[in-house]
C-alpha cells in the first residue's frame, strides 16, 4: 500500500475540476449533437509541482499549444503562466461531431516561496509539456554541518 502525503488543497482542486466540468457541459451549447468548442472560455491545464533539495519544479501539460503561444512571467513572488490553445483553424466547426478538448486562453498564477531565486528561472518545452525550474536561493539550500570530536 502506498502512503500519500495529505494535501489540504487536493479536495479543493477536485471540487474545482468537477465544477469546471459541470459548467462546461451546461454552458457549452451544442454543435451537431455534441458540445461546442470552448473557444474563448477559460481552461486550466493540469500542473504537477515538486521540490528537490536545489529547486522547485513545475510540469504542465499543454498539448496542442505552440511554445510561441505561452508566456511566462514573474512579478514579486508570483509566477504566471498564460497562453492560448487555438481551435482548429483549418477545419470548419460544422464538420465536428464532438469536441471534448478545451480551447481558448488559460492563466495559472503560483505563489513562489521566499526561498525561490526568481532571477534564475528556467523553462523548457518538449512534446506539449512545459517544465519550469525555479532554483532555491543559496542560503535556503540545506547545508551539512561537520561535527568535531573533542579530545
Amino acid at each position: 500500500m502506498a502512503v500519500t502525503r495529505w494535501d489540504p488543497f487536493r479536495d479543493l482542486v477536485s471540487i474545482q475540476n468537477e465544477l469546471n466540468l459541470l459548467f462546461g457541459r451546461t454552458f457549452a451549447g451544442t454543435l451537431g449533437g455534441g458540445p461546442r468548442p470552448a473557444a474563448g472560455g477559460a481552461w486550466v491545464p493540469p500542473l504537477d509541482i515538486f521540490e528537490t533539495k536545489d529547486e522547485y519544479v513545475m510540469i504542465m501539460e499543454l498539448a496542442g499549444v505552440s511554445p510561441d503561444a505561452v508566456e511566462l512571467s514573474v512579478e514579486d513572488s508570483t509566477l504566471t503562466i498564460s497562453g492560448e490553445r487555438a481551435f482548429y483553424p483549418d477545419i470548419p466547426e460544422e464538420l465536428f461531431h464532438r469536441v471534448e478538448r478545451r480551447f481558448g486562453s488559460f492563466v495559472r498564477s503560483l505563489s513562489l516561496p521566499a526561498t525561490a531565486d526568481t532571477g534564475s528561472i528556467r523553462a523548457s518545452f518538449d512534446q506539449g509539456v512545459i517544465t519550469i525550474e525555479v532554483p532555491k536561493a543559496e542560503e535556503a539550500r540545506p547545508k551539512r554541518i561537520s561535527i568535531k570530536a573533542m579530545e
